[in-house]
């Protein structure tokens, strides 16, 4: 394998023989190279190559060897999130050592050594197919339409029909999807087919943290200061992004939403980055909230091999290998 596909080498080479790796990348994976480009968040930093594919935009993510997992702080709660899980205790009446229950959480230490990949910066739906308002699928069902047209003359944003039909209010008109049951295997087989896989969870959690050693990439507490998902009414600013979601020293969006479970590749359907909101829905706030989006997280192996539209995504990714 090609050292300069990995971290330490790759960033100490030129922006010029970047550029000449990231075009040869292109070629040999039938994409559009975008150009180079500098992410720097949470003290971690990686000029890399953007690229699109299918209308998907993907980043270089050079291969390492990093500690995944997590037993202790680093540096420790900062003041509010421990204030926040004193309150909670008291609540429970508990008394617990925080360290020790975030540990029952997360994923033992280990060592990993992560390949370099092309990496999908976007979650994307499973589930949900657009379709257009004459599909047979739809007018099979007048019930549905009934409620998409008073839809329309609604100032809702969207309406959906649970796990059948959603309509969306879009700058040019309406986006209609409809529902398609779907598994985990089936899941599998489209990427492969497209010549894309999943992230394992080791690859995941180096996606996500870069090898942190603290809890979250940015620390062991909560960043009270950041706009949390869930937390923060966004009605003044509609399209702001949260700032979880922007772009992490990678480049991608990963890790943002706990309601957001981001599949793996696994023996079975197993999730990353969030739990279905099980914490924020049982009123935990937004410390334990948010805690599924660590990157040491446990991965949740699922019940059974359903995938939810509500809750699953998933994140194409394809791995480099054999490059001299």
């Amino acid at each position: 394998m090609n050292k300069r596909l990995f971290r330490t080498q790759f960033n100490q080479m030129e922006n010029i023989e970047k550029q000449v790796l990231m075009e040869s990348l292109a070629t040999r994976y039938d994409m559009t190279f975008l150009g180079l480009h500098t992410f720097d968040r949470w003290g971690q930093s990686c000029t890399t190559g953007i690229f699109k594919k299918d209308g998907r935009e993907f980043v270089f993510v050079p291969g390492d060897t990093v500690t995944l997992g997590w037993e202790q702080f680093a540096v420790g709660l900062n003041q509010e999130s421990r204030e926040e899980l004193e309150y909670l205790f008291r609540e429970w009446e508990m008394e617990r050592d925080p360290e020790e229950m975030i540990r029952e959480s997360m994923a033992p230490v280990r060592q990993a050594a992560i390949g370099p990949m092309l990496v999908g910066r976007e979650l994307e739906e499973i589930n949900w197919e657009p379709v257009k308002m004459d599909d047979p699928r739809l007018t099979v069902h007048p019930d549905w339409l009934k409620e998409f047209r008073d839809f329309a003359w609604s100032d809702s944003s969207s309406l959906t029909l649970h796990q059948s039909a959603r309509i969306e209010r879009t700058e040019k008109g309406f986006q209609i999807c409809i529902y398609n049951h779907t598994d985990y295997d089936a899941l599998l087989a489209m990427l492969e087919n497209r010549g894309f896989s999943l992230p394992t969870a080791d690859e995941w959690a180096y996606l996500c943290g870069g090898g942190c050693r603290t809890l979250f990439p940015w620390g062991d507490g909560l960043d009270y200061s950041m706009r949390l998902h869930w937390f923060e009414n966004m009605d003044e600013d509609e399209n702001r992004p949260y700032d979880m979601e922007e772009p992490n020293f990678f480049g991608l969006s990963i890790a943002y939403d706990p309601y957001m479970r981001e599949v793996v590749q696994a023996d079975r359907l197993t999730t990353c980055g969030g739990d279905g909101g099980c914490n924020i829905c049982g009123g935990l706030g937004p410390f334990l909230g948010f805690l599924p989006c660590s990157p040491h997280c446990k991965p949740e192996v699922q019940e059974d091999n359903e995938l939810n539209g509500d809750y699953d995504f998933y994140r194409p990714i394809i791995r480099l290998e054999n490059h001299d």
